[in-house]
C-alpha cells in the first residue's frame, strides 16, 4: 500500500476555462440561493 502513494504523478495539470464559462459560473453562484428549515435545504434559482 504504501508504493502506491510513494511516487508522485505528472498527471495533475490546470484546466483551461473560456472566460464565458468563468461568468456563467459565476452569475450562477450569486444567483443560487439556500434556504435551511428544520434540517432541510431549499435551492432557488433567483434568476
Amino acid at each position: 500500500m504504501g508504493k502506491i502513494y510513494a511516487t508522485e504523478s505528472d498527471k495533475c495539470r490546470l484546466a483551461k476555462a473560456k472566460p464565458s464559462t468563468v461568468r456563467f459560473l459565476l452569475d450562477y453562484s450569486k444567483a443560487l440561493e439556500i434556504t435551511e428549515v428544520n434540517g432541510l435545504q431549499f435551492e432557488s434559482n433567483l434568476n
